[in-house]
């Protein structure tokens, strides 16, 4: 058990029998009053985010998971094959647990599967990803300064925006955590 004073960004807690990330955590002092620690927590199963002010001397149940590096393989009616580098074990997911992560899945690709015990709880992208354009609006030149950004449609089907100077075929570079374009491709 650990006191709300003692959680850091990072740690994974317990809460009403749900699993939460602490996405952040700040620690007030009150003057009078009991210190507090507003904190930002993520959901491991829906993915939703919440902000909740606790008593420092409150209690949670700390957790520790498991990050295990395993490769997509395929999806089959709605189930994602995954399988373990090390033991070759295979592992289905279905889509609602894979949540954001499958605007970047692709077949072969290498991704942490966060467990539980022996329940998968979520899955982490690597930091960035390479994806192609498949389609997106010619540029067009005008009255424009600053940083102009279009929507692109990429070869996972997702849609991010991009700069003008990207054109159908361009292989890019995407941050997994904020959807944003951040260079082009070798």
């Amino acid at each position: 058990m650990k006191e709300a004073q003692d959680l850091r960004q990072g740690n994974t807690v317990k809460i009403n029998n749900e699993l939460y990330i602490v996405m952040r955590a700040i620690y007030n002092k009150g003057a009078r009053g009991a210190s507090t620690v507003k904190m930002k927590l993520k959901n491991l199963s829906t993915g939703s985010m919440s902000e909740t002010v606790y008593r420092a001397s409150d209690k949670f149940e700390d957790v520790i998971l498991e990050r295990k590096n395993m490769q997509f393989l395929y999806e089959n009616n709605g189930f994602y094959t995954f399988m373990d580098q090390e033991t070759f074990e295979q592992m289905d997911l279905n889509k609602d647990d894979l949540g954001d992560a499958l605007n970047y899945l692709r077949e072969e690709m290498t991704v942490g599967i966060i467990v539980y015990g022996t329940k998968p709880v979520g899955v982490e992208l690597p930091a960035q990803v390479e994806a192609i354009i498949e389609y997106t609006e010619p540029a067009v030149k005008g009255d424009t300064s600053g940083k102009v950004l279009k929507a692109a449609k990429l070869d996972t089907g997702y849609e991010v925006q991009v700069p003008l100077y990207c054109n159908i075929g361009d292989k890019i570079r995407i941050n997994t955590a904020t959807d944003e374009f951040v260079s082009r491709a070798n």
